[in-house]
Order: C-alpha cells, then structure tokens, then sequence
C-alpha cells in the first residue's frame, strides 16, 4: 500500500514540475511575440513620424495634387490612432485586423505619393524630398524584417499554446491566441511604395 502512495506523490509532483516547463515555456514564447509587435510598433512610429515632413516639404511642388497629400495624411492619422489606441495589443484580434488594413492603407497611399513624385521632375531633384524617401524606404524595410519577424514568433506561440498537452495549461491559464499583422492588400505590402528617387 505504502508503494502506491509513494508512486502517487512522485506521479503528481512530476506532473507539476511538467505543468510547469510549459507554463514557463508559453509566458516565454508569448513575451518574445509581444516584444516583436513592440519593435514593430517602434518602426510604426517612425514612418508615421517622417510622413507630415515628406508631405510638408512636397506642398509647394505639389499645388495639383491636393488630393494625394490629403489622403496620405487622412491614412497616417488613423494609423497612428490605431497605433495609439488602448486596444493596440498582439492578443485583441479584432485590432489587428483593423490595425493591419489601416497600415495597408498607408502602404497604398504611398505608393500613390511616390508615383505622383516621379511625375514631378523638379521634386525628385529636391534635396530634402530625396533624404526624407530615402529614410521612407529605409523604415519600409525595416518594417517588413520586423513584421516577419513577429509574425514567425507569433506562429511559434500559437502552435506551442494548440498542442496537446500545452492546450491543457493554456486553456486553464488563459494564454489567449495572438494575431500575426497581415495586411490586407499583400499586393500593396509586397510591393512596397517605390521611394527611390535617383
């Protein structure tokens, strides 16, 4: 009788240390998806930083083109009130999604601008204009190294917390899945607004 006894101790303090390793292993997971939404978010800010002083010092090229720079500034504003809002978190889905489309919009609106640029010969020869797409062109790529990133760790978390007997610790934990940033349109992220103006 007493062997029993022994063997039920052990059985439940191995499956405690066991519960445990995956708590531990899906608080590490979900923290490395977070921080790669942060550095995301990072790379976010700066883009929406650079747009007022791209559109600024375009306006006097562009009298015709109201329109354009209009609509690149409407995309920035409510991208970064997305980005700024209380629900801006990996795990609300239902932001993400509107985070993602209103970032693809952004995306699109400058592509629009950058075609509108190449019309405008005097406006690529333009010094500040030419610094300030090249800085564009250097946070789109860091914008799509550091979503991709996000997006693989995001897929790790969520496949970590789905498998049995993880779901089992997830589920009682509530380890709530994360959302990967996709955007809507891949055609726009694909390819990326075209801001090389040599």
């Amino acid at each position: 009788m007493k062997i029993f006894v022994w063997l039920f101790i052990i059985f439940v303090i191995l499956a405690v240390v066991f519960g445990v390793s995956i708590f531990n292993k899906l608080v590490r997971a979900r923290n490395q998806a977070k921080n790669g939404f942060a550095q995301i978010d990072v790379q976010l800010k700066r883009r929406h930083d650079l747009i007022p002083n791209l559109v600024e010092t375009a306006k006097r090229y562009l009298t015709h083109e109201q329109e354009t720079l209009t609509r690149v500034i409407g995309a920035r504003n409510h991208a970064q009130s997305l980005q700024d809002s209380s629900s801006h978190q990996p795990d609300s889905l239902e932001h993400m999604a509107l985070f993602a489309k209103a970032e693809g919009m952004l995306s699109k609106a400058l592509g629009q601008f950058s075609a509108v640029v190449e019309a405008y010969p005097e406006l690529k020869a333009d010094s500040m204009i030419k610094e300030l797409m090249d800085e564009l062109t250097n946070t789109e790529n860091r914008i799509g190294f550091a979503r991709q990133h996000y997006n693989d760790s995001v897929m790790f978390y969520n496949n970590d917390r789905e498998v049995f007997p993880n779901n089992l610790i997830s589920s009682t934990f509530g380890f709530r899945p994360l959302s990967p940033l996709v955007f809507e349109d891949r055609k726009v992220i694909a390819q990326a607004p075209i801001v090389d103006m040599s």
